[in-house]
């Protein structure tokens, strides 16, 4: 699945659980903002892309800005898992922290060399990104 279609239903699935927290139906929300069922009903199954227009719309329905509706998708993206593995990194003492992202980083490195990771997949992980560079350059 490419990374837009994934977007897209991300996008549909947030709308209908906002519509569903205001116990609204598909009818009621698409009458209010002017668009058929059958196209809320294709944007809220990711099939049909929401167009700017018709998520400010909704967006208005709801009393939401557009940056709330990005910022809890995004905060809801985040398994409890990987909260729970930024809270142990962030327990950890400094020197402990930096330890970890030289790892990170040789693992990288390393999978890369090893040909079993594409060197696309790396974007923005180098040692400046991590926090591996210490003032002179040195870590």
């Amino acid at each position: 699945m490419t990374q837009r279609i994934r977007q897209v239903q991300l996008v549909g699935q947030k709308i209908r659980q906002l519509r569903k927290q205001r116990s609204l139906t598909q009818t009621e929300l698409a009458s209010r903002i002017g668009i058929q069922q059958s196209d809320l009903s294709r944007m809220e199954k990711g099939e049909y892309r929401v167009s700017l227009d018709t998520l400010f719309k909704i967006l208005a329905e709801f009393g939401m800005s557009i940056g709330e509706f990005f910022d809890e998708m995004a905060q809801e993206s985040f398994s409890r898992r990987d909260v729970n593995l930024v809270r142990q990194f962030n327990a950890l003492p400094v020197d402990a922290q930096r330890e970890v992202r030289e790892f990170v980083a040789f693992k990288r490195a390393q999978t890369i060399v090893d040909g079993t990771e594409e060197p696309a997949a790396t974007a923005g992980f180098d040692a400046k990104s991590l926090g591996l560079e210490r003032k002179g350059g040195q870590l």
